[in-house]
């Protein structure tokens, strides 16, 4: 049985977002692709301001749930 790919904008993001929460210079974005880059420093925005609110570590399993379950 075939395994559907995700949606690579999907996988963008959430690859931001795992450089953002850790406090990764947005810099380090590995995409060339205005949409796939786009998505990319969406994610990491919002995993920046979440570090900055302090959901790191355990404190921020219940958002990272929360982001993988919308997409």
């Amino acid at each position: 049985m075939r395994r559907l790919k995700r949606d690579p904008l999907e996988r963008a993001f959430l690859r931001g977002y795992q450089n953002g929460i850790h406090g990764k210079s947005r810099e380090l974005c590995p995409f060339t692709h205005p949409a796939t880059r786009q998505a990319w420093l969406n994610g990491w925005r919002e995993g920046r301001a979440d570090n900055w609110d302090g959901l790191t570590g355990t404190a921020g399993i219940h958002r990272l749930n929360q982001l993988r379950a919308v997409g």
